[in-house]
């Protein structure tokens, strides 16, 4: 029997548990350098891709804000210096992760990480902080950056107990992603700061998002946005649902297809099933230019994908339909504003790429719920861009 479908409501300021993490940890103050350094030096390591670092945002606001003269590194994979580039008042310079052993995200290279572990300690940080996850993984990562202090999460009482002096770790908490984080930073003694994702526009996306407008006759506010990939195939709704949903939001509102270069032939196959006038951009908006169409959309429609976090950085209203990973974890916090369908079957959460069974928590979610959510959204009117 399939679970029941439940609409996720985790609505902005509302507590969880990583919003209830106690203060345990030493203040900034008390991991200070020594009095001769020059300027403090921080290392932050989060090797995910973008909506996973989207949703860290909000916490290197707090470390920027608590150490407004530090220096901060961020460690990540190559398309880290992307990200850095739009958030240069959070971040100084970034260093690319070469993966390790386990590490899903990226293929293990041997020889660059000896390199990169070799230049980790000589810039002799002060203090490094594990962003990215539980640290069932990535706490040896850190160990070996050569850091004075880190600190971050480990996955369970016993293991925080266990830390030398040179560590502060809590247990992972759970919950939500961004309560998680600026849960950590509380426990720091860092400010408290404005939960909101952020997506810096420039002048260029802009512009991008005007050249799209003439070419192919879009108008802010009267289109919607219809994302249907995701990395993982376990992570994707039936694209034939994702079609039925556009067919009836295209009676009143424009559908534009957006995807990555690798999703071609999905996105295809939906353009396709909705037939007529659909623009289908996949591949052909740089990350910038993506999250300017998306900015002037009247919703989005997608996944549990990083095009979410973008419209949450944005304000864009978004209804996101969650398969298999852990929706009350990476949910919008403004539940006003984003809409999460999700179903539990048993089996869930889930790390497959393709899921072996039948779906369910995919299937399980109807095209109705979904139409019904958009349009309850996109029927309120446009005032976002």
């Amino acid at each position: 029997m399939n679970a029941p479908l439940l609409l996720r409501n985790v609505g902005r300021g509302e507590s969880t548990e990583a919003a209830a993490v106690p203060p345990v940890l030493p203040s900034p103050t008390a991991l200070q350098a020594p009095d001769h350094a020059a300027r403090r030096r921080i290392a932050v390591f989060r090797a995910l891709q973008l909506g996973d670092m989207l949703c860290a945002v909000p916490a290197l606001r707090a470390l920027r804000e608590g150490e407004p003269d530090a220096h901060i590194t961020l460690i990540g994979l190559p398309w880290v210096r992307e990200f850095a580039s739009r958030f240069g008042s959070l971040i100084d310079d970034v260093m690319v992760f070469p993966g390790a052993p386990g590490f899903p995200e990226r293929p293990y290279d041997a020889a660059a990480q000896a390199a990169f572990h070799a230049e980790a300690r000589a810039r002799r940080f002060d203090l490094a902080i594990q962003m990215h996850g539980s640290g069932a993984l990535s706490n040896d990562v850190v160990r070996q950056l050569g850091a004075r202090t880190i600190t971050g999460f480990c996955a369970t009482s016993a293991e925080a107990a266990l830390a030398n002096e040179h560590e502060r770790l809590l247990p992972w908490p759970g919950g939500n992603e961004i309560e998680c984080l600026l849960g950590l930073m509380r426990a720091l003694g860092y400010p408290v700061v404005d939960p909101h994702l952020a997506f810096p526009l420039r002048p260029q996306d802009h512009a991008g998002w005007q050249r799209l407008a003439e070419l192919h006759g879009l108008v802010g506010g009267e289109y919607i946005c219809v994302h249907p990939g995701a990395r993982m195939l376990s992570r994707r709704w039936p694209v034939e649902r994702f079609a039925d949903v556009a067919l009836r939001l295209r009676k009143r509102w424009r559908i534009v297809v957006t995807g990555a270069p690798d999703e071609i032939m999905l996105t295809h196959r939906l353009c396709e099933l909705i037939g007529g006038d659909v623009v289908n951009l996949t591949g052909a908006t740089p990350l910038g230019e993506l999250a300017a169409l998306i900015a002037h959309a009247r919703l989005l429609l997608c996944n549990d994908s990083g095009p979410s976090r973008i419209a949450a950085a944005l304000d864009t209203p978004s209804v996101v339909v969650s398969c298999g990973g852990e929706s009350d974890r990476w949910a919008p916090l403004d539940a006003t504003l984003h809409h999460v369908l999700a179903s539990y079957p048993p089996c869930r959460p889930c790390n497959w790429q393709k899921c072996p069974f039948r779906h369910e928590c995919a299937t399980a979610i109807t095209v109705d719920a979904v139409e019904a959510e958009a349009l309850s959204l996109a029927s309120r009117g446009y005032d976002h861009a």
